[in-house]
């Protein structure tokens, strides 16, 4: 069968916007530097390590915990670690290891769903802003910028003194202060791959405009978002633990924020019920940010030397 010159340009859009994609689209060639990464990345490698013995920490909790969280001990007050409580008792009696353990589910779950929700909601703003431009922009940037013009922290604090506190409150908070960086990011990025030869050429061909946008922009954001995930994470346990802290937190989730929070009064007398919590704080923040770190220096092409 004859082809027509149409059928004869339309093979040649494809081929361009097959080969300028595979210029800029991530390919296997991210999972190559990644394993790479963690071969030279010590401290990456580290993180890693230490995230999944905490996930399993957090899964495993009954099994690794001899005793009830929330057993009330009125004879073993305050008890110094030994090894009958490896981290102690708390003022109540209560195992101090057995609700670190416990509280890693807690702290996990607030690090995890709101950085997955700020992102979700980031993103998608994002693209908008970036593609669709002029006044659905303008009105994204301008609530980013509101939100980034206050003290995240304060601002936190107030979604939670006028919703309440509790979990779900506290994902709401934290989602809240998140998006607007991310929104930020994803912008930036789709302005910059609406103008590649291959979104031009898909659009030439009437591809629609929410199919580039899924299709050819959104992959490309992928490995920056995956970096900004990690990075939001121990971001959003560090709130949680300072709202704990402040009183701000909700009182009937066992997080290490709030276990920080309740032995704060004993801290001289009883410093283990602050120091465990605290450094399985410590920790976890160190862990995702190390993670974190490897991650974009293995993805961004201008951090590599």
């Amino acid at each position: 069968m004859k082809r027509t010159q149409k059928d004869l340009y339309t093979d040649q859009l494809s081929h361009r916007i097959l080969d300028a994609e595979a210029e800029i689209q991530p390919d296997a060639g991210i999972a190559h530097s990644i394993v790479n990464m963690f071969r030279v990345n010590r401290a990456a490698l580290l993180g890693l390590i230490l995230i999944l013995l905490i996930l399993l920490l957090a899964l495993f909790a009954p099994l690794v915990a001899r005793c009830d969280p929330d057993a009330i001990d009125l004879v073993n007050l305050r008890k110094p670690p030994s090894a009958a409580h490896w981290f102690g008792t708390d003022d109540l009696g209560r195992d101090v290891f057995a609700r670190v353990a416990y509280g890693s589910r807690i702290s996990l779950m607030i690090g995890f769903v709101p950085s997955a929700i700020s992102l979700v909601l980031g993103t998608a703003l994002g693209l908008m802003a970036g593609f669709l431009g002029r006044r659905v922009d303008a009105l994204i940037m301008r609530l980013a910028d509101v939100v980034l013009a206050f003290p995240s922290l304060l601002l936190a604090m107030v979604v939670m003194y006028t919703l309440g506190s509790s979990i779900l409150n506290m994902f709401i908070a934290l989602s809240i202060i998140n998006w607007a960086g991310t929104a930020r990011v994803v912008r930036a990025q789709t302005l910059s791959l609406k103008e590649k030869e291959f979104v031009e050429a898909a659009r030439s061909m009437g591809v629609s405009r929410w199919k580039i946008v899924f299709r050819h922009i959104l992959p490309n954001c992928l490995p920056n978002l995956i970096v900004l995930f990690t990075l939001d994470i121990p971001g959003a346990i560090m709130w949680e633990s300072s709202m704990s802290f402040l009183g701000v937190g909700d009182p009937n989730a066992a997080s290490w924020g709030l276990m920080v929070s309740q032995g704060k009064s004993y801290a001289y007398m009883c410093p283990w019920l602050i120091l465990a919590p605290g450094l399985a704080i410590l920790i976890t923040v160190m862990a995702f940010n190390f993670l974190g770190d490897g991650l974009r220096d293995a993805i961004d092409p201008y951090m590599k030397t």
